[in-house]
């Protein structure tokens, strides 16, 4: 187990891929089906590619990811919590994350999460409109949205200019399938591309096939 060249993140050789860690903030609690390993009294947690985009992109080589410990973030499209999780492992004691989500069952999960993460607090919430839940929102460092719906970039510009920091990186996840399922998935990618460009600094963007089919990720930095 080795130091990735991202904070808080950890890396192990493998024979056909590298495998992805983070030090497990609750030692001994699994938050899906994750492989938990001890190396030197300390407990890390097998990061699954599969079933997160921030993972996939980290093996296929994004140059950066604008995450790291002791920041405020914001999580559009928390989900359950599988990613989430992870990101609050990162984080550690010291930082703090909104974890979003407009579905009811799911945020269910995240309120179980995150009576166990003290880090986290879920939000039941319409990422589509953030004048609704800003008074529960402070400023933040990092933004991430995974959300599968047709309006993605909109949805994540609109959460940027409400609640990023100026100078602050996010990361938006793109579903091309979500936005038009007849269209190439690349004109879709080379159109956000586009329109990012024009408000933000784009550091990095990568395709994540076959990790995660027809998905491609951004990194933006707010000026």
């Amino acid at each position: 187990m080795k130091q990735s060249r991202f904070f808080a993140i950890y890396e192990e050789e493998k024979v056909r891929q590298k495998a992805l860690y983070t030090v497990n903030l609750v030692p001994g609690e699994k938050v899906y089906d994750e492989k938990l390993v001890n190396v030197n009294n300390i407990e890390y947690r097998e990061w699954n590619p599969r079933k997160s985009k921030m993972a996939a992109a980290i093996l296929k080589g994004i140059g950066q990811i604008g995450l790291r410990p002791e920041q405020i973030v914001l999580y559009l499209g928390a989900s359950s919590g599988t990613t989430p999780s992870h990101f609050s492992d990162i984080l550690g004691k010291e930082g703090f994350m909104f974890a979003l989500d407009f579905a009811p069952r799911v945020v269910r999960d995240l309120v179980k999460l995150c009576e166990k993460r003290k880090n986290m607090c879920p939000i039941l919430a319409d990422a589509n409109h953030p004048e609704e839940y800003a008074g529960n929102i402070c400023e933040v460092d990092f933004l991430y949205q995974d959300i599968a719906q047709k309006n993605q970039a909109e949805i994540f510009i609109k959460n940027i200019d409400w609640f990023l920091k100026s100078g602050g990186f996010a990361m938006l996840c793109v579903k091309s399938r979500s936005m038009d399922v007849t269209a190439n998935p690349r004109d879709i990618y080379k159109k956000i591309k586009a329109e990012l460009e024009k408000r933000y600094t784009m550091i990095d963007w990568m395709e994540l096939d076959p990790l995660e089919k027809d998905h491609c990720v951004f990194l933006v930095k707010k000026k």
